[in-house]
């Protein structure tokens, strides 16, 4: 039951809604105490001969009085406690998902997509349901429980009462132990779904790569691999489950043979009538939900406890990267200093960062190249303070990065990552993403910028073509061009292009880094690449090398230095008289 206890905020909340659906609960469970009575009365007036038309009619009248009552205010509970339920699981979402929007990428390093999805689903479908059906199931099995009790041994015999409530400590203990076993198999069912919803999701999003590797047997055997092992967990909940309901009609059994037993007994001996033992019974009748809405309670809440356990301890996930109080909350603008003595990924052993210095001028171009693994991601991961925890110092406008709000530094800066990302949407909206409300010239206007506006119009719905889950349908150098409009579209002081090149050929990045030196003479750029064609116009190039850089300056003084970035040059331009034919 500790699940209402941290649920204790949400019911603080729509108290009032709780109240008045508790109150209705509570007024049903006295209603349903008088058929049972005027049934009794009514036989009595049987055997005595004493039943009138007139009396039939009065008896006749309270009960259906009664029946319209209950079905009134059985409406108006449901549509309080269920529809608060309703709110519970919005609140849950949301916090969820604002959540994940602070998370730094080492959460979503440790976290796999699906096991994020199963709890924002079947977790918070489960702490619904224990708002919901659990608030029900407690407080009506709770009420009717008490009410029909206290009816049997005031108006009926109290005697016969405690003879019939003998088997129930029995049935406490039993649900109880069942309660148990429940929350901890729950628990490793819904750890099973878990992971077969992240391989759903993997597998859905990799199938090109699938069926081009041949591994669709292999999938399906892992699929249905973790389908068994969910199918055995839930089976394994349900044979507890099911031990809920044999348990409890056993225990009302008894309560009725013992009844019967000693009623007649007590109708022998004159105490009580025939009638009193038809009310008692119908009473013992009125039993029968409460205990079976004790064995539906600890199961609902077994069940959501174990699921509010895991969505609290996500949301107890700290968030490692904060903004400082009385931070900044301007764009930033002008020159750009990365002073960085050492900064290591966490987890990691070794530093992926050292002794990393270069200074950027407003408006200039800074080149980073380097063999996969040599840090030039690392250093926009922080410029983009997407990590913190390094030595040194980054400036931005001669301010540390860390000294601005985080949504007005990453306001300034346009980023255009290795993985390009697009929604599935139309072309229009992923450009257009971050100004949704922009006009088609402004949106024209960039993808002319990134060398993708031809392309567009070529397409049969032009900018409204809807371009698949994560961009599917397009080419990769397609992807990469949209990418880069949807990043000018930003108008960013700091434009990162982060390799974001490689699947264009060389005569549209000629054309591309032309368009972007003729419309941003005042604005920053930072290129990592592996094609050095795409750099040789920067003002300032480093060469990294095991996180450090071995080289600095212009094209022409790196040239002259006959180093590695001379090597890396003389190679591609071999490589690429090859590829001409050796011309």
């Amino acid at each position: 039951m500790k699940v209402f206890l941290k649920l204790r905020w949400f019911f603080k909340e729509r108290r009032r809604e709780y109240f008045i659906g508790i109150l209705m609960l509570t007024l049903v469970a006295i209603l349903q105490l008088v058929p049972p009575k005027v049934i009794g009365y009514t036989i009595d007036e049987i055997g005595d001969g004493t039943l009138t038309a007139s009396a039939l009619t009065k008896w006749v009248g309270i009960i259906v009085a009664s029946a319209i009552l209950m079905y009134i205010m059985r409406y108006y509970w449901r549509q309080m406690i269920f529809g608060s339920s309703n709110y519970l699981a919005k609140n849950l979402r949301e916090k969820l998902f604002r959540h994940f929007t602070k998370m730094s990428p080492s959460f979503y390093q440790k976290r796999r997509v699906g096991d994020l999805m199963a709890h924002a689903t079947n977790d918070i479908s489960a702490v619904q349901q224990t708002a919901g059906g659990g608030v029900l199931t407690l407080f009506d099995s709770i009420t009717t429980g008490t009410f029909v009790i206290l009816a049997m041994a005031i108006t009926i015999d109290w005697r016969l009462t405690l003879i019939a409530l003998i088997p129930m400590p029995f049935m406490a203990l039993l649900t109880n132990y069942y309660g148990k076993l429940l929350h901890e198999r729950f628990r490793h069912a819904q750890a099973a779904f878990s992971d077969l919803n992240d391989k759903t999701q993997e597998s859905i999003s990799g199938m090109k790569v699938i069926k081009t590797f041949g591994q669709q047997r292999d999938d399906i055997d892992d699929f249905t691999h973790l389908s068994n092992d969910v199918v055995d967990k839930n089976m394994r909940v349900a044979k507890i489950d099911s031990l809920f309901d044999p348990t409890i009609s056993l225990v009302i059994g008894v309560s009725f043979f013992l009844s019967l037993g000693f009623g007649a007994k007590f109708i022998t001996e004159g105490a009580m009538t025939i009638g009193d033992l038809i009310a008692f019974t119908t009473y013992l009748g009125l039993l029968v939900w409460p205990m079976l809405a004790i064995g539906m309670l600890f199961n609902i809440v077994e069940r959501g406890s174990a699921s509010y356990d895991r969505i609290e301890q996500l949301l107890n996930e700290p968030v490692e990267i904060m903004d400082k109080t009385g931070a900044y909350d301007v764009r930033p603008k002008g020159d750009l200093a990365f002073h960085v003595d050492s900064f290591t990924f966490p987890e990691d052993a070794t530093p992926s960062l050292t002794n990393v210095h270069f200074d950027l001028k407003q408006g200039q171009t800074l080149g980073i190249v380097g063999k996969t693994g040599s840090g030039k991601t690392a250093i926009l991961k922080l410029l983009l303070r997407e990590f913190d925890g390094y030595k040194g110092n980054i400036t931005y406008g001669d301010i540390a990065i860390d000294d601005y709000k985080m949504l007005a530094l990453r306001e300034a800066i346009g980023y255009v990552p290795q993985d390009h990302f697009l929604f599935s949407s139309t072309i229009y909206k992923n450009i257009a993403f971050t100004n949704p409300d922009a006009a088609q010239e402004k949106v024209e206007h960039a993808a002319t910028l990134a060398h993708i506006h031809d392309d567009i119009l070529g397409f049969t719905e032009g900018y409204a073509t809807i371009v698949g889950e994560r961009g599917v349908s397009l080419s990769g150098g397609q992807k990469q061009r949209i990418s880069i409009a949807r990043a000018l579209m930003m108008e960013p002081e700091l434009l990162i292009l982060d390799d974001s090149l490689s699947a264009v050929d060389a005569k549209t990045e000629e054309a591309i880094l032309h368009a972007l030196k003729a419309s941003r003479e005042n604005a920053t750029t930072i290129i990592t690449s592996h094609r050095l064609s795409a750099i040789q116009h920067a003002h300032v190039i480093i060469v990294m090398h095991e996180g450090t850089v071995v080289e600095k300056g212009t094209h022409e003084e790196l040239m002259d230095l006959r180093g590695r970035y001379y090597d890396m040059y003389e190679l591609q331009q071999l490589e690429q008289q090859v590829e001409k034919g050796g011309m």
